[in-house]
């Protein structure tokens, strides 16, 4: 079976919350290949709450410990696909990050095998569902600013 192709090509936009707080969205494109897999149907989103500053992002350490996180579960996910992750949205004091998996238990395999180098534990809290049509996913990416050609 070929291996399936997921391209890294991200984009990031200003949003609001609910309250008006403003939030960065950072989605990634050109998933439709793996949409029509319909394998990957569990939508899961983990979220790490944070102490704002006041624009409502982190501070430098938390964010570099932030991008470290996602650094390494993008690393484990490219090798072995059971996820994509899909957006990630920081602002308002809380990151979240989203992900659609062909299962929960393959997703909190990866998930542990990703963070195993990290000997803290951190203030991750997760919440998943179905959602095969990616309704969430279609949702963020109408956050995207049209590129200018």
């Amino acid at each position: 079976m070929a291996r399936l192709h997921i391209i890294e090509d991200w984009w990031t936009a200003p949003s609001e919350d609910n309250e008006g707080r403003t939030v960065l969205v950072t989605g990634r494109r050109a998933l439709d290949n793996v949409i029509a897999t319909r394998r990957y149907s569990y939508r899961i989103e983990m979220t790490w709450i944070y102490e704002p500053d006041t624009g409502g992002m982190p501070d430098y350490q938390t964010s570099r410990k932030m991008e470290q996180v996602t650094d390494m579960l993008q690393e484990t996910l490219r090798r072995d696909p059971v996820a994509v992750m899909t957006g990630i949205y920081t602002g308002a004091g809380e990151r979240n990050w989203v992900f659609y998996a062909v299962t929960l238990k393959a997703f909190q395999s990866m998930l542990n095998q990703a963070l195993s180098g990290i000997e803290e534990q951190l203030p991750l809290t997760f919440h998943a569902e179905e959602d095969p049509e990616w309704e969430e996913y279609r949702e963020m990416c109408q956050c995207e600013i049209a590129r200018e050609e």
